[in-house]
């Protein structure tokens, strides 16, 4: 199980690391697929490369903790996050997404980081 929690936290930390790079660099398509576009009249590259260290961050953070802190610090910090993806479902329900993205993507991310979190503790 140990090998179980340490891969899946992991993945889901490159994996964020991954979405904070594209909002950096691909801001406008990473919109898209984030679920709610750019108004493309205006001149959201702020709030985009906001988002993009946003998530650089929280991935950078989950690394460390997990190489440096150990499980329990990870698990405690995945317990924490979640909360972004479970907002970012609301986010998107609010601004006009669809409910396929709004679950299928924040939802079910948010659920799968708990599951982290939950094997975490386990360890």
């Amino acid at each position: 199980m140990t090998v179980t929690a340490y891969t899946l936290a992991a993945v889901l930390n490159l994996f964020v690391l991954f979405i904070g790079a594209r909002f950096l660099f691909q801001p406008r398509p990473a919109a898209v697929g984030y679920g709610v576009p750019a108004d493309p009249g205006g001149d959201a590259s702020a709030y985009l490369t906001i988002k993009g260290l946003r998530d650089g961050t929280f991935g950078l953070l989950g690394l460390v903790l997990l190489a440096f802190a150990g499980a329990e610090a990870e698990a405690w910090f995945m317990l924490c996050v979640a909360v972004i993806p479970l907002f970012d479902t609301v986010i998107v329900l609010r601004h006009g997404g669809t409910k396929a993205v709004a679950f299928g993507i924040h939802l079910a991310t948010a659920v799968v980081v708990l599951i982290s979190a939950g094997l975490l503790f386990a360890v």
